[in-house]
């Protein structure tokens, strides 16, 4: 991992593989570069990779301000910039990493070739993840393997920051008409994290995830819960091997017309 000082601080950094694509992962809250493992080699392969820690996380450091959504894609542009990773990007965000690649996809359609959500956090999941926040980091901390000291302060910061993301998501525009599929976990979790209400939400939820473009599908990840990219990590590489080997032309902010 490589480590860059920006304006608001050290972040934390792998730039991998190489090809026409470059890929960027969205990491979900409290999961460090360690949770995309799986993916690779393979996805070395589909492009030139770029995974990051945010502030907060092992290896940069603690965040100074709000981490808002706009803050995040903030740091990662700069970041980006010092990289020397040039546009348009294929976004994949992971859980509430989800909610920055959406936002990053509306404010830079004309830098955004597609869209990959796992698992992602729809805008109208936030009270759910705010109120399910201690459930939240004894579930990490039980998959990842890692002490909640290497995690619990992104989580901390950025859950108090959803509303906020969601507003500037809702603020942003509409989303782009580029190539977008959403991995939807098939297995529900268990009981103690959430209800079969809260369940049934959610699972509407991804399904209008897939609807934000016109060429939006939804793919279902049979054999995984919330992380598809450790349970069923040749899946989400096929899927991701689908829009980085036949990317779409990037869009002008103008032509982004996609219902929201």
């Amino acid at each position: 991992m490589q480590v860059l000082q920006t304006r608001s601080g050290r972040l934390g950094y792998t730039v991998a593989g190489q090809g026409a694509s470059t890929i960027l992962l969205f990491n979900g809250a409290g999961v460090v570069l360690e949770g995309w493992h799986a993916l690779y080699p393979g996805i070395e392969k589909l492009g030139t990779v770029f995974a990051w820690n945010r502030f907060g996380m092992q290896g940069s450091d603690g965040p100074r301000a709000r981490q808002t959504g706009a803050a995040v894609i903030a740091s990662l542009r700069e970041l980006l910039g010092y990289a020397g990773l040039r546009p348009p990007y294929l976004l994949v965000g992971h859980s509430l990493g989800g909610l920055y690649a959406n936002l990053f996809a509306r404010l830079y359609p004309a830098e955004t070739s597609g869209v990959v959500l796992l698992e992602a956090t729809h805008p109208a999941d936030h009270a759910l993840l705010k109120q399910h926040q201690p459930q939240l980091v004894r579930a990490l901390a039980n998959v990842l393997s890692l002490p909640r000291r290497l995690f619990q302060r992104n989580v901390e910061a950025e859950l108090a920051c959803v509303e906020d993301t969601v507003r500037e998501i809702a603020a942003a525009g509409e989303f782009p008409p580029v190539p977008l599929r959403v991995v939807t976990g098939g297995m529900s979790p268990k009981g103690w994290l959430h209800s079969p209400a809260t369940v049934a939400a959610k699972r509407m939820h991804q399904q209008e995830l897939a609807r934000l473009s016109p060429l939006g599908e939804q793919v279902i990840a049979h054999r995984s819960s919330h992380f598809p990219q450790l349970t069923e990590p040749d899946l989400v590489l096929d899927v991701i091997a689908g829009l980085a080997r036949h990317p779409a032309p990037a869009v002008s902010a103008s032509a982004a017309t996609s219902p929201a």
